[in-house]
């Protein structure tokens, strides 16, 4: 059985592991988090930890669409990502 706690517990380690040694990823990652993980469906959430898993060279060029991301899915995830965070800066 899933507790409170346990969630919790949970939402902490996911939003420990979008921070990152890179800042750009810290802000991509930790304000995705933030806005909209607890929104989505649990299989998009199940992605969003996978590329979490990855490594932060390929997290960066991902997200800064200098290389696509082999697995469609994850490619899929990081395009909602980057376009989150565009969204955010031309709202700045």
């Amino acid at each position: 059985m899933v507790t409170v706690n346990d969630s919790e517990n949970n939402l902490s380690i996911i939003q420990w592991r979008c921070k990152r040694g890179l800042l750009e990823l810290d802000i991509m990652l930790q304000h995705f988090f933030e806005q909209v993980y607890a929104k989505l469906s649990p299989e998009k959430q199940s992605l969003f930890e996978k590329l979490l898993a990855c490594e932060d060279q390929d997290l960066q060029r991902w997200l800064t669409g200098t290389e696509l991301a082999a697995d469609p899915t994850l490619q899929d995830m990081i395009l909602v990502i980057r376009h989150m965070h565009a969204q955010t800066l031309a709202s700045n």
